[in-house]
């Protein structure tokens, strides 16, 4: 696929609209033309009924098919990249969980190899801290016994094991010198969401102000409203500029949420999540997520107390249920997986949608939303084009 080619499909799915049978050019790993007709002597791959959708980024990814951020290996960085690739993502943040502080820098470690030197199917886009930050209350599946005190020097010691890739903290704004940290990680230009937390509405709307960009896996692992108390999830819904991420997998949040956070929130500021561990791609059964045993039934991940542990989600799949369960429009459903995220992470003049001059990013999906063919940078990662 070294030579221009365009790809014709009956649905392309751009920044500005969904555009019926239109042509798109990729050149040299970018996006050079979107038109309704192909120039002359240029190969034209027909796609047939299929859609042309931008590559998903999943920002928020613990491991897939047996791999597991936390087993700090080369190995299991490839296994996630081919496995998110079968699922339309062009680009992910290696995510951790709460574990030993060996483990832990072990795997920013890796996750930093991996974003300088990049694996064969999703990119790895850099490194998400879900861990060691948090408090008790809504600790879901985080050991408490390894959270650790909020201070510069731990901070600095993850950024140096990350090699340059962290790219997002999350924490709980009640910690001692939560806002003080906020600042100083945003002026190293690292996002900071907050989660697992018991904070209450005016602790949130602090740390927003401080500069914490908005709310982990929104209503999950954080205090909920109260028609007296609108906590951390009222706090991060009502703010314009906060960035929610969503588990849309029918468990985590009802439908009616779903929609909810649909009317309240500026689409551009949620952002799809699938949360996936270890067992996405896997039977039932019994797992690990960082330091805790897992039991995965019907494709529900769960501790031993109960807790909701991660899921076994695709971002294919999340796209899919906002549309039939929340009944949110098929091309935001798209840009939550994709422009969202980009522009959240800072990379949307590059990524996240089908727009001339990007990277040529992207999932080939049929009528039921099944992903058939993943390219990026022009390339093919997963499936064929005939």
């Amino acid at each position: 696929m070294h030579n221009p080619y365009y790809l014709h499909a009956s649905e392309v799915f751009t920044e500005r609209g969904i555009r019926d049978n239109h042509y798109v050019l990729v050149e040299g790993g970018v996006i050079a033309d979107i038109c309704p007709a192909p120039k002359p002597n240029i190969r034209i791959v027909e796609l047939g009924e299929q859609q042309l959708l931008p590559g998903f980024l999943d920002l928020h990814i613990h491991g897939r098919e047996g791999s597991d951020i936390m087993d700090a290996t080369r190995e299991s960085i490839e296994t996630i990249s081919s496995s998110l690739a079968k699922h339309g993502v062009v680009g992910f943040l290696g995510t951790t969980v709460t574990s030993t502080w060996e483990n832990s820098l072990a795997a920013f470690a890796s996750v930093g190899d991996g974003f300088h030197n990049q694996p064969q199917g999703a990119l790895v886009l850099g490194a998400y801290n879900e861990g060691l930050f948090f408090t008790e209350d809504h600790k879901g599946a985080h050991d408490e016994q390894y959270f650790l005190a909020l201070t510069k020097e731990n901070i600095d010691a993850i950024i140096e094991a990350s090699k340059g890739s962290l790219k997002v903290m999350a924490l709980a704004p009640e910690l001692p010198d939560s806002d003080e940290i906020i600042r100083y990680l945003t002026a190293k230009g690292i996002k900071v969401m907050l989660g697992h937390t018991n904070a209450t509405h005016q602790q949130t709307c602090n740390a927003l102000d401080a500069g914490a960009c908005g709310g982990v896996h929104v209503f999950n692992g954080m205090r909920g409203i109260h028609h007296r108390d609108p906590g951390c999830a009222g706090a991060v819904l009502l703010d314009e500029q906060a960035y929610c991420e969503v588990i849309a997998d029918g468990v985590h949040l009802h439908p009616a949420i779903l929609q909810l956070i649909y009317r309240l929130k500026d689409p551009q500021k949620i952002g799809l999540i699938s949360d996936c561990i270890v067992a996405g791609g896997l039977n039932d059964g019994s797992y690990r997520l960082g330091m805790l045993d897992v039991t995965v039934k019907n494709g529900v991940a769960r501790t031993n107390s109960g807790s909701l542990a991660g899921s076994t989600l695709t971002l294919d799949k999340a796209v899919d249920n906002l549309v039939k369960l929340a009944d949110i429009p098929v091309l935001e459903a798209v840009h939550m997986a994709s422009l969202a995220p980009a522009k959240f992470l800072g990379v949307d003049n590059s990524l996240g949608s089908i727009s001339i001059g990007k990277r040529a990013c992207f999932a080939i999906v049929n009528r039921k939303f099944q992903v058939q063919t993943t390219i990026i940078d022009g390339k093919v990662v997963f499936g064929n084009l005939v």
